[in-house]
């Protein structure tokens, strides 16, 4: 009977494996999210010991991580699809679990059981986004032009302008038993419309080519908008959450009128091929 467990002889013909060294253009993108992944796990504990102010600017920061990490995967050539798992499992994190928590420990836990629902509600709602625009990735016959547009409120968006009663609170709005129930529905609209299907402008091909003479306004329009956000980080966030949330039908009004646009050149596209019926 042959034993059951029979001792290790390695064969003397195998060759040990070799392992090619991977270049650090694939690693320094997902360093990064690793990063902001890091800072949204803090936000969590920083929300849990009171400190709203540092777990909100963790998010923040987390969110320009977030726009960053994919455009030098793409700059270096090192996109990879573990990075998309990545940076997808990281944004669920980010901007689902950690402003929902960071919420729920402001004012929401006040509302008991429905708060923590509401809370649920944003976190899951993420979650199902980000699902979303991974399954859409693999759409062939989504037409180039639909890229500069995204399905519903991105999850980093979401997360900035779903905190915008935190930034009210620190600019010296009292959110008292009056404001709570206000707070419960907008973080609500704000998870409905993360998963909706309203087109929001995507800027993704915003910046590839810039005119010479936008260079410098550009410039100074940076160089402005950090020192704002700097010297006044809370109303600023505020006055950009509230831009974006009023840019949103401008943004649906354009996408419908592509679609028309669109829709009229496949008809004359066709009627131009059709063949002409034969002469009696």
């Amino acid at each position: 009977m042959d034993d059951l467990f029979p001792p290790f002889a390695p064969d003397p013909n195998d060759r040990p494996r070799r392992f090619r060294p991977v270049p650090f253009r694939m690693i320094a993108p997902n360093m990064i999210t690793l990063l902001a992944l890091c800072l949204g796990l803090t936000a969590i504990r920083l929300a849990f010991e009171g400190r709203f102010e540092p777990a909100v600017i963790a998010v923040i920061v987390a969110a320009v991580l977030d726009g960053i990490d994919g455009r030098v995967a793409r700059l270096l050539k090192g996109t990879s699809r573990f990075g998309a798992e990545l940076d997808s499992l990281a944004d669920f994190v980010n901007f689902g679990c950690a402003p929902a928590l960071i919420l729920y420990s402001f004012t929401l836990h006040n509302l008991k059981s429905v708060g923590w629902i509401v809370a649920l509600v944003f976190a899951i709602a993420m979650c199902l986004r980000l699902a979303r625009f991974n399954a859409m990735l693999d759409d062939p016959n989504r037409p180039e032009w639909k890229k500069d547009y995204f399905v519903g409120m991105p999850a980093p968006a979401g997360a900035i302008t779903g905190m915008l009663p935190l930034y009210l609170h620190f600019l010296g709005l009292d959110f008292s038993a009056w404001g709570r129930p206000v707070i419960l529905v907008y973080v609500l609209a704000i998870a409905l419309l993360v998963v909706s299907t309203v087109p929001t402008f995507s800027g993704k091909t915003w910046g590839k080519r810039v005119p010479r003479d936008l260079v410098v306004p550009i410039f100074l329009v940076v160089v402005v908008g950090f020192g704002l956000l700097i010297s006044f980080p809370f109303e600023a966030m505020a006055a950009v959450s509230v831009a974006y949330l009023a840019m949103i039908p401008f943004g649906t009004a354009q996408y419908r009128k592509r679609v028309r646009q669109e829709g009229a050149n496949a008809a004359s596209v066709e009627a131009t091929e059709r063949p002409a019926a034969p002469k009696a």
